[in-house]
């Protein structure tokens, strides 16, 4: 009979898994009702020593919400290759299953959690939505964005954004339907923008040239085809 040892980890070796262990119970419950007690107890150690490695919960909420932070913006990484319709829908889906596996977590991360007023805090957040920015544009090709396009971007980002901590609440659409609705939105968004600026018009159609009929984007124009002969229904008072 062999007795098992437990090995003891390093500083930072247990300052990961500690991590870990809130960001596991983060992701099921909101931190504010996740004491430092049941985090030691996860974690199989004691409540001092928990202490020893994070001055406070505040610190440890912080740190959990930096690894959080950087899984999220890593969501919005994709190969810069095929139709961008294509590609944001990929996003999208990663993007779901950080929201779906995480809930409440994620609905900490962005709304602020225990960290509400958090210097720290609030920059790690607006980190992410300026990593999904700059992912966005990098596969649009853009490096100096017209004012009209950061607009579109930053709005499309803040939409997904709220779209999920709605979603969360209930679930009651088909995630895969909201997915492709957010895709059908960038569109929807462009071009709004495109019917008030040539630029945007410019930027619109170099989107559109890459799309392929059967894609996103391709299925939107369908969707909007087919309500025509409904809106020539609709009495013309209601239209104004």
């Amino acid at each position: 009979m062999t007795t098992g040892v437990r090995r003891r980890m390093g500083v930072e070796e247990r300052r990961q898994q500690l991590i870990g262990v809130a960001l596991e119970l983060f992701s099921h419950r909101s931190p504010d009702d996740v004491s430092i007690d049941e985090i030691a107890a996860a974690a199989g150690i004691s409540r001092p020593l928990v202490y020893h490695y994070f001055p406070g919960k505040q610190s440890l909420y912080e740190a959990a919400l930096r690894r959080a932070a950087d899984e999220l913006a890593g969501r919005f990484q994709e190969p810069r290759e095929g139709p961008l319709g294509a590609r944001l829908l990929r996003v999208m889906g990663r993007f779901f299953d950080f929201v779906d596996v995480h809930g409440l977590g994620f609905s900490a991360l962005m709304r602020g959690g225990p960290a509400v007023g958090s210097s720290n805090a609030n920059a790690v957040i607006d980190e992410v939505r300026q990593a999904a920015y700059e992912q966005i544009l990098a596969h649009l090709g853009i490096d100096d964005p017209p004012a009209r396009l950061a607009l579109v971007v930053r709005s499309w980002v803040s939409l997904a954004e709220s779209t999920a901590l709605i979603w969360l609440d209930g679930r009651r659409i088909p995630r895969a339907e909201l997915e492709l609705q957010l895709v059908h939105d960038f569109a929807a968004l462009c071009a709004v923008s495109a019917a008030y600026d040539e630029e945007m018009a410019g930027v619109l159609l170099h989107i559109l040239a890459g799309e392929q009929a059967d894609g996103p984007f391709g299925e939107l124009v369908g969707r909007l085809i087919s309500l025509v002969p409904s809106l020539s229904q609709v009495p013309a008072q209601r239209l104004r």
